[in-house]
């Protein structure tokens, strides 16, 4: 055989084998080899997204060891944006996690069922006590069991730095016109009115959720688009996005490939006044910037008033269905969800803590939050719109991309997540 063609073979078997590695080295990250049990002492995998907070869970595992002497756990963080990948290629593939942190909502719903996740309503009876918004988040659609322990819950409004507000005078905007004014005495000024940018999609579906409840009616209009007695071509919600294009010429220069790392920098930094984000960013400005002076509010309507902030589910602690370590798996679990480790995401990672009965006096950044909570709405894409595709959040990304590029209108916008909805979504179909 020729030189030429035995290297063409060789690159070909390699690939093959390449290709046949690669699904079954996903697959076995996370493997129950992994989970072993020597000398009657169990390990636990258990996997989160959020990289920032490695030393904050290794705190909490620390306190649990001490508990439960025969139990160690093993802590595992993927990038968030990898996340879902490889946690549903390892539970396909018969591995993955004891404990990890589980999506809400729509993400719940897929692994469950496809049966990778252990039904809790049995083994954690306490679930019954959470609130209602937060047992919304980890209940199955499907049959009505619950598969995640609710963590945390997220709000989303805008963060302003509290010494450029005292250099140039300005005041907590009651109305959209005084969020406006106070935008363009930044810009008069030479300072960087508001952070955000447009080029990772779903910090798009961020400023909707800031800017948007206040203007399409908060509570009334997601009833009605919900039982589909309106659609998202509703003058209303056609108007909230426009208010959102108010917004571009005090974004950053080039804001369409401005991502979301870039504009927690700026408002860390201490070069932009104003940054529309959730709740979730402040324990993360604190650490990175523990001198800077910040406080938020709930971004205004056209009247002063009643103003109010969108809320989600956050995340939910789940067990892997086919865990070899069930009884430990649930110990763990539990204490992820007992008041001690709530205190502590409240006292540590400055977040609302979905168990009942935490001190949210623990931190005053979170007492803020809660107080903001009693004028809230459900996040509008994520939390109804989340469970077939497209989903509404995909489909509002993309669209609410192209309208701030000013390649669609705020009309063809909502066209095409109505449409896209429409096409699978019942109360539309009729």
């Amino acid at each position: 055989m020729p030189e030429q063609k035995k290297s063409m073979l060789k690159t070909a078997v390699l690939a093959a084998v390449f290709l046949l590695w690669v699904p079954c080295a996903v697959a076995a990250l996370g493997s129950k080899e992994k989970s072993a049990e020597i000398n009657g002492k169990v390990t636990l995998e258990f996997w989160t997204w959020r990289a920032e907070d490695v030393e904050f869970y290794e705190k909490i595992i620390r306190a649990f060891e001490k508990k439960y002497p025969a139990i160690t756990v093993k802590q595992t963080a993927i990038k968030n944006t990898e996340y879902n990948t490889i946690l549903s290629a390892s539970l396909q593939g018969g591995g993955g996690p004891d404990v990890f942190m589980g999506r809400a909502y729509g993400g719940l719903q897929t692994l469950a069922d496809s049966g990778y996740l252990l039904a809790l309503d049995d083994a954690v009876p306490s679930i019954k006590n959470y609130a209602e918004s937060a047992k919304q988040g980890a209940r199955s659609l499907t049959n009505g069991k619950f598969y995640g322990l609710p963590a945390l819950s997220q709000a989303i409004f805008c963060y302003y730095n509290k010494d450029i507000y005292k250099k140039l005078g300005l005041k907590v905007p009651e109305t959209w016109d005084e969020f406006l004014k106070n935008l363009t005495v930044c810009k008069n000024n030479e300072i960087l009115p508001l952070a955000n940018g447009s080029k990772d999609g779903w910090t798009v579906e961020t400023l909707l959720g800031g800017v948007g409840p206040n203007f399409y009616g908060a509570n009334d209009f997601y009833t009605a688009v919900v039982s589909g007695k309106t659609t998202f071509e509703d003058p209303r919600f056609i108007g909230a996005v426009k208010k959102i294009g108010e917004l571009c010429p005090y974004m950053p220069e080039l804001f369409a490939g401005v991502g979301y790392d870039d504009m927690q920098a700026l408002f860390i930094n201490g070069m932009a006044a104003h940054f529309i984000g959730g709740s979730y960013e402040a324990g993360t400005i604190k650490d990175q910037n523990a001198k800077l002076a910040f406080d938020i509010f709930p971004i205004p309507g056209m009247q002063a008033g009643t103003q109010y902030v969108s809320v989600y589910a956050d995340m939910n602690w789940a067990v892997n269905a086919n865990t070899l370590y069930k009884e430990a798996s649930l110990a763990f679990l539990q204490f992820l969800g007992s008041r001690e480790v709530g205190n502590m995401i409240i006292s540590d990672l400055m977040m609302v803590s979905a168990v009942p009965g935490v001190n949210t006096s623990l931190d005053p950044f979170v007492s803020k939050v809660v107080k903001l909570l009693k004028n809230s709405t459900n996040y509008l894409f994520l939390v109804p719109f989340r469970y077939q595709q497209p989903t509404g959040s995909s489909l509002w990304q993309a669209a609410g991309q192209g309208y701030l590029a000013g390649t669609l209108t705020a009309e063809q916008a909502c066209k095409k997540v109505q449409t896209g909805i429409a096409g699978y979504y019942k109360p539309f179909q009729r």
